[in-house]
């Protein structure tokens, strides 16, 4: 069992403490079956030694958590909308640059948060046309990228949300379940990624989604994560956590502010002297 949580840790950064040995067991259990593996010691000589990626993106996609609904708790779309966006907006006329954004779902699970995004662009600026906007969404689960591009929603999903109207307005309904109106759709473009992966290539962002990720990570992680994540943000660039996280810990520049009742950071917004 202790080989398997080093082997879950170095696979995905996720950090299994004593309270989280059921997730081994129960998920995965019928892996190590199916891979012919009397018991987990076998399972983890397998992947530490053995060429198989697809078991390998198995056991990432049965511990990673890929439960979330569309504007889930809220209040970060609402700062997004009202508070993040215009301030964006304004930076980049500033820029010279008045009609880009670059927006980064650091852990999309199966769409439902950079769709959200989306649909709050959309509400804010009307008419897209003569916009630059890319969100980019990533996930380290390959199963829950390739769900997530088909935008594709069962009706339960679609009931479990905080915005109905929204939802009525960017779905539409097809035999196979809800799908997410091209406008929106074009906007997102999904790539499958572990974070604990070099950033080479990525950004710079206007504002970066990285919510409920950090508390499966140890704090040196954490820390190293937060920061890697704040240099790929622009000077005026926003990073939104979840309502349980916070990155006091991660370093000076990493200022917490409140909006909309949401934390919020502008890393590289914090003046010299007081990082």
């Amino acid at each position: 069992m202790q080989l398997m949580k080093q082997m879950v840790l170095q696979l995905a950064g996720v950090s299994l403490d004593d309270s989280k040995g059921y997730l081994v067991e129960t998920r995965l259990g019928p892996i190590a079956e199916k891979a012919g593996c009397a018991n987990f010691n076998e399972l983890y000589f397998k992947l530490r030694y053995g060429t198989d990626q697809p078991l390998m993106q198995l056991v990432v996609d049965a511990i990673t958590t890929h439960e979330t609904i569309f504007f889930r708790d809220g209040a970060p779309f609402e700062a997004l909308q009202f508070k993040l966006l215009p301030e964006v907006i304004d930076a980049r006329e500033r820029m010279g640059q008045s009609r880009k954004l670059r927006i980064w779902s650091a852990a999309c699970s199966t769409g439902q948060e950079p769709y959200s995004i989306g649909m709050i662009v959309h509400e804010l600026l009307g008419n897209l046309k003569d916009w630059d906007i890319q969100i980019l969404a990533t996930d380290i689960s390959k199963a829950t990228v390739e769900q997530a591009e088909k935008g594709i929603y069962p009706e339960h999903d679609m009931a479990r949300t905080s915005r109905p109207l929204l939802m009525n307005k960017y779905f539409e309904k097809t035999p196979a379940g809800h799908r997410v109106v091209d406008s929106v759709r074009k906007l997102v473009t999904f790539r499958q990624m572990n974070l604990l992966s070099p950033l080479t290539g990525f950004g710079p962002f206007d504002i970066v989604f990285l919510r409920n990720v950090l508390i499966y990570f140890e704090a040196a992680t954490r820390r190293d994560l937060a920061q890697r994540i704040g240099q790929t943000l622009l000077p005026h660039g926003w990073l939104v956590v979840g309502a349980s996280e916070n990155l006091l810990d991660a370093g000076p520049q990493f200022v917490p502010q409140t909006h909309c009742r949401t934390t919020v950071y502008q890393p590289g917004a914090v003046p010299v002297g007081r990082r």
